[in-house]
This record gives structure tokens, C-alpha cells and sequence, in this order.
């Protein structure tokens, strides 16, 4: 593993596969870092693949290389996110991407190749990929009810999905770092 690599890892107590959505800063980046702790933690606007994943202590040469291995046996995809949704009734503001499949396909693909490691430790099934804009525990209703109709008037936000972040970091501000990405097949 080279230096970089351990360089991202050093001092995280956690790690996650993330695909990063730069193109959304623009658009959610303001109310993210209002409603979201993920990113007051140092994350980028991103589609969680797989977290937590493997410790930072147990990322090695072996994991990186199956990792490697597993991301690029799948194809690289066009996604739009186009419309806001809520879980909870009205607890986490998020994007919807389209196509969401691709976004499942990766998620299983991580989670068959290490089967320790269950999204989100298995506590909502099979997950429905989505992208963080905030949630009423950081704000209020109101505040959340503004962001969409904001968020709105800026959709689509469309990107390229050709790589997968590994991302590790603490429940501490702007500690979160990428460690390395990994490429999707052509």
C-alpha cells in the first residue's frame, strides 16, 4: 500500500466506499453543511456504496487489490438526480439518482466480496441509494422545506459515475479524507 494510501487512513476510526458528486456542491453544498453531519465531518456531496467498511487498521494490499478487483467488473454509468425525496416522512431530505440500479450493483458487488461488512451494519436491509441533503436533527422543518424548494429550482444535477472513493475518517469536524479511489470498468 503506498504512502498516500496509509497518509488517508492514519488516525480514521472509520471507512467508507462512497461515489463523491462534485457536480452537486453547487447546488446542495450550502444546505449540506447547514443539515448534514457528513459533511460538517469533512464529506463530500457522495452515494454511500458501502459503509462502515473494513476498519482503517485492516486496510492492507490484500483489501485494496479484492476491492480493485470487484469495482472494476463493474461498468462505469451516467446518473441524474432529478427530484428530492424524504425518509422518515419528513426527517432526511435526499436526491434520488436515475438510474438507482448501477448504485445497488456496486453496493452488493462490495458487500458478496466482504461479507463482514453489511451496509450500515444491516440496519436498513437492502439500502436505497440516495444523496444526503440534511436531516431535521441538525435544523428544522421549515429550514429543510426551504432547501428543497431551493435545491428544486437547480435540478438535474447530472455526473458521470466512474470511480468509487475510499474515504476514512472520525465523528469529528473535517476530519473525513479520501484514502484512494478505485475505477469502475469501462
Amino acid at each position: 500500500m503506498d504512502d498516500a494510501v496509509r497518509a488517508g487512513l492514519s488516525g480514521a476510526a472509520d471507512t467508507a466506499l462512497v461515489v463523491p458528486v462534485p457536480e452537486s456542491e453547487p447546488v446542495i453544498g450550502d444546505h449540506r453543511r447547514q443539515f448534514d453531519v457528513s459533511a460538517q465531518w469533512g464529506l463530500p456531496p457522495h452515494v454511500v456504496v458501502l459503509y462502515p467498511f473494513v476498519p482503517p487498521g485492516q486496510v492492507d494490499d490484500l483489501v485494496c487489490a479484492r476491492l480493485a478487483e470487484v469495482l472494476a467488473g463493474e461498468p462505469a454509468f451516467d446518473c441524474t438526480f432529478a427530484e428530492t425525496a424524504w425518509f422518515g416522512g419528513d426527517e432526511v431530505l435526499w436526491l434520488r439518482p436515475d438510474p438507482e440500479e448501477p448504485f445497488r450493483r456496486l453496493t452488493h458487488a462490495v458487500h458478496a466480496a466482504f461479507p463482514d461488512h453489511s451496509p450500515y451494519r444491516g440496519a436498513h436491509g437492502d439500502p436505497q441509494p440516495h444523496l444526503s441533503i440534511g436531516t431535521r436533527r441538525l435544523g428544522d422543518l421549515a429550514g429543510l422545506r426551504a432547501a428543497e424548494e431551493e435545491v428544486r429550482r437547480h435540478l438535474p444535477v447530472t455526473t458521470r459515475v466512474d470511480r468509487v472513493a475510499l474515504m476514512a475518517g472520525r465523528r469529528d469536524p473535517g476530519s473525513w479524507r479520501p484514502a484512494t479511489t478505485f475505477p469502475l470498468g469501462g
